[in-house]
């Protein structure tokens, strides 16, 4: 069959995701290191990311390690500046497949209060045509449930949708699905697959 509808990621496709990085700017690669040493951070996005309140998870983090509190509200207070900057070759293509009328879809581990957040700053996030956000949804990537649940609300079949993410484990889940997938790691390698696929020309990809 032929392609039908493309499926972004938004962390590291969109929109940069480097906590470790605005951490090493605020307090520097020793105490960054240290603190990701000893207080789970990741384990905690991805409670968020599967529904938890932001709020109560990463503040209830800072009561519980007190020798990282001030750290652990950066976490929470300037969220935003982790998740930044967008990536304007990725926003031009999906504007791009838009512009063609493309079906495109946006399937991402992100907190529902997170999510809000970045939907205001980042006012191309109310671009997509269909959005699966994993804390509204209860599920996370790579579970494969939540690729089937994007299928059964979409209506595409498995082999009728191409999905770019920057994680291989979420690319090999959706691949044993049928799904077309690209890795990505750069938006010209992105524009690339998706002219390799007919989806777009070079001069639309660029």
């Amino acid at each position: 069959m032929t392609l039908q509808a493309i499926v972004f990621d938004i962390g590291n496709v969109l929109i940069e995701w480097q906590p470790e990085r605005f951490f090493d700017r605020q307090v520097g690669p020793s105490r960054r290191q240290d603190l990701f040493a000893t207080v789970p951070l990741h384990v905690l996005n991805d409670e968020v990311d599967r529904g938890q309140n932001f709020t109560d998870t990463i503040l209830g983090a800072a009561d519980q390690y007190p020798a990282f509190r001030d750290e652990i509200h950066l976490w929470h207070d300037r969220w935003i500046e982790m998740a930044s900057p967008e990536i304007p070759h990725s926003i031009r293509l999906l504007r791009a497949l838009r512009g063609k009328g493309v079906p495109v879809l946006a399937l991402s581990n992100f907190g529902i209060e997170t999510f809000e957040i970045a939907r205001r700053h980042y006012p191309f996030l109310e671009e997509f045509d269909q959005k699966f956000i994993s804390g509204h949804m209860g599920l996370i990537k790579p579970d494969p449930a939540i690729y089937e649940a994007l299928e059964q609300a979409s209506g595409f079949a498995p082999d009728t949708l191409l999905f770019t993410d920057d994680r291989s484990e979420n690319i090999a889940a959706a691949g044993a699905r049928g799904w077309y997938t690209h890795l990505f790691e750069g938006a010209q390698g992105w524009a690339d697959c998706l002219i390799a696929h007919g989806v777009l020309s070079e001069s639309e990809a660029a």
